[in-house]
């Protein structure tokens, strides 16, 4: 298992970020390595943003020091999308198979989760957001035929885009975690436009689907001092409270979002408008 650590941020503090600094305190460099667990633990709601990409043999999910528990999910919860080959997850003895696209929700208490791929030639990708949990809701594997989907944007603004709220409390039941994958539609770049923040929650975006070549620029930072973060194919970013989340990418890509707080209320946003942005 790789993992780390981070700190949150006071935006005060934040406005005297350089490039350097700010990619190391909110990039998510590196998701996915073939036979690995990859984690990144964050004091922002204690959120864990990873990936696991099983290749020859399975992963076993372990729980580690700073979670002070005996299991990963003896006090939290996890939603899992596969972004690559088909997967086979067994949790708590029950064996779940993930295509491409697919969502998993696991409730606290579950123990002996392992990923595995299908096909070692075409690994699974198994992006995974981990939040703490109060309550022991049931597992559930969620498709995209599942999902609450919304259509938003229009291509004269550059911003046509599909949103399946997979992992939302009108699809699963969950105690805080949310989670959803957005598809920007050819010729649209832009995703979450006009920007919000959520006081209530925080999130963080992973970028997957990015041609060679191409690059995505995430914008964050309170809505009167913004900055950016140029991000490559397949890296997550976290989002604080205070922060918009707002990206353009060089082509089409798909993200996925995930968030947890003091609410399930995904339309509980503060929006921005883009001339009011600075």
């Amino acid at each position: 298992m790789h993992l780390e650590i981070r700190y949150a941020h006071h935006p005060g503090d934040f406005k005297g970020y350089d490039t350097d600094r700010i990619r190391k305190e909110f990039l998510v460099g590196h998701v996915f390595i073939p036979g690995e667990i990859c984690l990144t633990y964050s004091m922002y709601d204690r959120f864990i943003v990873g990936g696991a990409m099983p290749v020859q043999t399975p992963l076993r999910l372990e729980t580690f020091d700073a979670l002070k528990a005996p299991e990963f999910l003896h006090r939290r919860e996890l939603g899992i999308i596969n972004v690559g080959g088909d997967a086979e997850i067994i949790a708590g003895g029950v064996s779940y198979r993930l295509g491409f696209k697919e969502a998993l929700y696991l409730g606290k208490g579950v123990t002996d989760i392992t990923f595995a791929s299908t096909d070692s030639h075409k690994p699974a990708k198994i992006y995974m957001n981990s939040a703490p949990a109060h309550h022991s809701y049931p597992s559930k594997k969620v498709t995209v035929n599942d999902a609450e989907v919304a259509v938003l944007g229009s291509q004269a603004t550059a911003n046509h885009r599909t949103i399946n709220k997979l992992l939302i409390n009108s699809v699963v039941e969950t105690c805080g975690l949310q989670m959803g994958l957005t598809t920007l539609h050819e010729g649209s770049v832009w995703n979450t436009m006009p920007p919000h923040t959520h006081s209530r929650r925080m999130e963080a975006y992973f970028y997957f689907g990015v041609p060679e070549k191409q690059a995505i620029c995430h914008f964050m930072g309170q809505p009167d001092e913004t900055r950016h973060i140029w991000m490559a194919n397949e890296q997550a970013v976290i989002s604080p409270t205070w922060s918009i989340h707002s990206a353009a990418g060089t082509s089409a890509y798909s993200f996925i979002w995930g968030m947890t707080g003091e609410n399930l209320d995904y339309g509980d946003m503060d929006i921005r408008q883009p001339y009011e942005l600075k």
